[in-house]
């Protein structure tokens, strides 16, 4: 314990009013859908949200650091809002219950109801990342940095932490995500190689539809009827950061041809 001698009692009394928080039970209130960032709970200190099935779709610049160590302030600003600016806004345009930026990372989280959006969010985000980020970044730095991208599907429990709103501000406070999809979805964005995205098993065993586990058959942007697996399975047994033991690799962007109309069939999906 910390003595009377050790630091200053205002400080003393902030992590023993913590301690005692944590000695007390909590409680848990099961929600269908993520809610409203308003009805979040931060008044009782003891009160929890539990959400189940939750997707997150967690998207990371890869290279960062190497990138705005090299390069003056003005640009790095520039690449960050370029990617982070183009993911929260296209996240925000697929729906996305609830976006947070972390870093030069930002993650998305989806209801169990919208697998087929939260593909597709991420599909986009893929191609913006291979289609436009790096041709743009290229301009400062060859090879530019790119994107990696992680997605799992578990239950979550939320509340808020931090201080209540005092004196006309509430920014000390933030909601905090407790379970495993937000941290395996970070997780295998980190492991994945540039521009690559990675879903965990149970993520994937929730798409059934031939829309987004095959391709139109287009190759190059030239149509054929030669369609082939869009996933690659990935053996992670070994790896012990994981509480899965697969996970699948998506190995496309949207076609030059088919993509606006595969987009728009997939986000009709979640309704059937």
């Amino acid at each position: 314990m910390i003595s009377d001698t050790q630091m200053p009692k205002a400080y003393r009394d902030i992590i023993a009013e913590q301690v005692e928080v944590f000695g007390k039970e909590v409680s848990i209130d099961e929600c269908d859908k993520l809610p409203d960032t308003r009805d979040i709970p931060i008044e009782d200190p003891t009160a929890w949200l539990m959400i189940p099935d939750v997707i997150c779709v967690f998207v990371d610049m890869k290279a960062s650091t190497q990138f705005s160590a090299s390069k003056q302030n003005k640009t790095t600003a520039k690449a960050y809002q370029l990617f982070t600016g183009t993911a929260v806004r296209l996240f925000d345009e697929f729906e996305a219950p609830y976006i947070d930026v972390r870093g030069d990372g930002v993650l998305a989280l989806f209801n169990s109801d919208q697998v087929y959006r939260s593909m597709a969010a991420a599909v986009t985000f893929r191609t913006f990342a291979c289609e436009v980020f790096e041709s743009e970044i290229k301009k400062y730095k060859d090879p530019p940095p790119g994107a990696h991208m992680g997605i799992d599907m578990r239950t979550l429990l939320v509340r808020k932490i931090g201080l209540k709103k005092r004196n006309g501000r509430s920014d000390r406070q933030n909601e905090v995500w407790a379970g495993r999809p937000v941290n395996m979805a970070a997780k295998l964005a980190s492991r994945a190689d540039k521009n690559e995205l990675l879903a965990s098993d149970r993520y994937f065993a929730q798409l059934k539809s031939d829309l987004v586990l095959k391709s139109c058959g287009c190759c190059n942007g030239k149509p054929s009827d030669d369609k082939v697996d869009l996933w690659e399975e990935i053996d992670l047994s070994e790896d012990e950061v994981f509480d899965f033991a697969k996970a699948y690799r998506f190995k496309s962007i949207w076609c030059a041809v088919h993509g606006e109309e595969y987009c728009s069939q997939i986000l009709k999906l979640d309704e059937e």
